[in-house]
């Protein structure tokens, strides 16, 4: 499989577009748990009110259980006391809810920081990147062919050549047709240089 390129400007832009691709998937991900961590932060007040609607209605309960003892009156003391210990429960929910909130936020928040740099580099350098590497490997694998490989190879250069290039080799459509080794090798010459590869 040729990963990449053997001409060295072209192999090296690849290198730099690899690391730079990866560098932004770090980056990315670095940015995105660092958002998460800072957004989880918020829950702060969250875990107060489910300490405090916790510690309320502890307290509620255990008044409204004393109270329960007191003759004649206990039983509506201690049904005022349980009122009480609603509000707590109230208030653990809302806390709660804000920590729920606040989990929700910076999860979805994360996620979109990490999945734009990565979406964005599977819908461009990764397509690129993989064609390449099947049109140069397939390039590769004519040239260990020998004649008939770059025969397929001068082919394609004669189909898919700029004009100008193909002008410029000496009796370019001549040489092929006449079979001259020097034209084909020349013609398969460009089409491997087309994929980075050396003749």
């Amino acid at each position: 499989m040729q990963l990449y390129a053997e001409r060295p400007i072209r192999r090296t832009a690849q290198l730099v577009s690899d690391l730079l691709a990866v560098l932004l998937v770090v980056l990315a991900v670095w940015l995105g748990t660092s958002v998460y961590d800072e957004v989880m932060k918020l829950r702060a007040p969250g875990d107060g009110l489910v300490d405090a609607g916790t510690g309320l209605r502890g307290t509620f309960d255990s008044a409204a259980n004393s109270a329960d003892k007191i003759p004649l009156v206990g039983d509506a003391l201690a049904r005022a006391l349980h009122g009480g210990s609603d509000v707590g429960t109230k208030l653990t929910d809302a806390g709660r809810w804000q920590i729920d909130a606040v989990e929700n936020l910076a999860w979805w928040l994360a996620a979109i920081i990490i999945a734009l740099p990565v979406l964005a580099l599977a819908l461009t350098w990764l397509p690129l990147r993989w064609n390449f590497t099947r049109r140069a490997t397939a390039a590769a694998h004519l040239r260990t062919l020998g004649d008939e490989g770059r025969d397929l190879l001068a082919l394609r250069a004669l189909a898919t050549q700029p004009l100008r290039r193909l002008a410029a080799v000496d009796q370019a459509a001549t040489g092929w047709r006449e079979r001259d080794r020097d034209v084909i090798d020349k013609l398969a010459g460009y089409e491997l240089a087309r994929h980075g590869l050396a003749p």
